[in-house]
């Protein structure tokens, strides 16, 4: 394989690590459902579906599933990012791999285990994933106008909304908040992974698809 031909493997790749993220959302709903003494997506931090220790009031039985897909969706993260770092550029790929090391780190520390360390663990995505919408889009802007200023935009409301649950602390709406501060940017790079694809297959070279019949006299 040529090194263009791993290049583009590569990017393949990356893309569908990317692709596949927002797989993650589904897994909160799993575990949410599992819970028992009663979990609320408003007002309910993610966190507390990791949280190890049970009582009368409330258990996360799979919390291994949760934290343990902060730890496996993070890596897709770091990986999808270093895979596509061309077309990211490399701004938005150390962005993004600062925040999959976070979501990671995040996994590793149960909030209940060291509230402190959890937070410490958890701030970097907050901050990393919105800059890193913003900057794409930035880069985008004149290749892809309509994704760019999708992507523009969900870097300003998560952002935004990573400030409010912030400033939220367990208020009724800290749940959505953190939500609204995450979601976006899994169907956010979702999106710009799909381009990525579609791109590659409009580039694939001739003698991977059809070659011109050369018929005999």
């Amino acid at each position: 394989m040529t090194s263009s031909g791993s290049a583009r493997q590569a990017a393949r790749w990356g893309a569908l690590a990317l692709l596949v993220r927002p797989l993650y959302i589904a897994t909160e709903f799993v575990v949410a459902a599992a819970t028992t003494g009663g979990y609320n997506f408003l007002s309910d931090s993610v966190s507390r579906l990791g949280e190890i220790g049970c009582s009368a009031a409330y258990c996360s039985p799979w919390h291994e599933l949760m934290n343990g897909s902060f730890i496996g969706f993070g890596a897709l993260l770091v990986g999808g990012a270093v895979l596509l770092s061309r077309p990211l550029g490399p701004w938005v790929t150390g962005l993004l791999v600062v925040s999959g090391l976070s979501s990671v780190a995040t996994g590793l520390a149960p909030l209940d285990q060291d509230a402190t360390l959890h937070a410490v663990a958890a701030a970097p995505l907050f901050v990393a994933q919105p800059i890193a919408l913003i900057v794409l889009g930035v880069r985008l802007r004149k290749e892809r106008p309509r994704l760019a200023q999708a992507l523009m935009a969900a870097g300003v409301v998560t952002g935004a909304a990573a400030v409010s649950f912030v400033l939220s602390g367990d208020g009724s709406a800290s749940g959505a908040l953190e939500r609204l501060a995450l979601w976006p940017v899994f169907i956010g790079l979702a999106g710009f992974a799909w381009t990525q694809l579609r791109a590659e297959d409009r580039t694939v070279p001739l003698s991977r698809t059809s070659r011109p019949h050369h018929g005999g006299s």
